[in-house]
């Protein structure tokens, strides 16, 4: 870390970017974000930056490493365009700039959705094989960064975290524990497939940690483990929540999607959305599992276990909710 002066977050407003920040402050390092919206919590240290506007970049980057988290990601996007524009042509103008200023180093999230509904365990070696435009662009982003990276003397890291839960985050994880703290959960399928997670505490010291490493190109896939199943996960958060046992009620998967279904065409017709849709219920009883190589970055040591993290988010969220803290709505 100390032969970076400054580190320029792109993306910096968000929950991953404020919480890295944050990480960033309490190491005393220093940063400026680029973001179209402002930080909360690090106004002082913001600069209105668009990915999708080269001009701008120019004009506010002024670090010498980049972690560029900058990213549409929902599900619910309705012009696929915006996908293209912000994670595809948006990379490459981040790593044009970077090109310009002699910025040699690109610390880049992409996500585990390259690898599409994937193998059980697989790792970076994995298939690439996205189902959705975010999946498809991140990697179409990975392209475009590995171009830069081998157009000189530049490295390039890229780490694809699984589903990123944590305090604040507003997300599909915290859908589900508030699903299930309001006891309207009902499981879908057998519960028996596992999922990957990741929490918020170990994602940010796992990019810090990056930006010291001395490898010229790394990708890693982030997964806090050992991973829990459905039914582990939700037999949890039932216990510390409501202190009841095992995973409740639960519906067939076919009857489950066949929901998920009619809720997407009233979707189509009313243009309202709605907490459940096929794409939806079909995430929900896949197998979402991956290994990572994590441990083989030098210096990397995950500050919290997967149940620590569970049990801070459950703790901050519902337990002991702090009213003034700040919230992040992401997928």
């Amino acid at each position: 870390m100390a032969k970076y002066k400054k580190i320029t977050v792109i993306g910096g407003s968000g929950f991953v970017g404020t919480n890295f920040c944050q990480r960033l402050v309490d190491h005393q390092i220093d940063f400026e974000i680029i973001d179209i919206k402002q930080s909360q919590r690090f106004p002082e240290k913001c600069k209105t930056g668009d990915v999708r506007d080269i001009v701008s970049l120019r004009e506010a980057i002024s670090g010498d490493v980049v972690v560029n988290l900058a990213a549409v990601h929902r599900d619910d996007v309705r012009d696929k365009a915006e996908y293209f524009h912000t994670n595809v042509a948006g990379a490459e103008n981040v790593a044009k700039i970077c090109t310009e200023k002699c910025i040699n180093k690109i610390v880049f999230t992409s996500t585990v959705a390259v690898y599409g509904f994937a193998d059980p365990k697989t790792d970076e070696s994995g298939k690439i094989n996205p189902f959705n435009e975010y999946g498809i662009t991140k990697f179409q982003a990975e392209e475009k960064l590995r171009h830069w990276k081998n157009s000189g003397d530049n490295s390039l890291v890229i780490v694809r975290p699984t589903v990123i839960f944590g305090e604040g985050n507003r997300g599909n994880v915290f859908n589900l524990l508030n699903q299930i703290y309001s006891g309207k959960f009902l499981m879908i399928g057998g519960g028996e497939n596992k999922k990957s997670m990741a929490y918020i505490g170990n994602i940010t010291a796992f990019l810090q940690t990056c930006l010291s490493s001395e490898k010229d190109y790394a990708v890693y896939n982030y997964v806090d483990t050992p991973d829990l199943t459905m039914n582990e996960l939700v037999g949890l958060v039932r216990d510390k929540l409501l202190g009841k046992h095992g995973a409740g009620l639960r519906l067939p998967y076919w009857f489950g999607l066949l929901i998920g279904y009619i809720a997407d065409c009233v979707t189509k017709v009313t243009g309202k959305n709605f907490p459940i849709s096929s794409i939806r219920v079909k995430k929900f009883v896949a197998f979402t599992q991956f290994c990572s190589a994590k441990n083989d970055l030098e210096g990397f040591e995950a500050p919290f276990t997967l149940s620590e993290g569970i049990h801070n988010t459950l703790h901050s969220e519902f337990l002991a909710p702090d009213p003034n803290r700040e919230i992040f709505f992401t997928e």
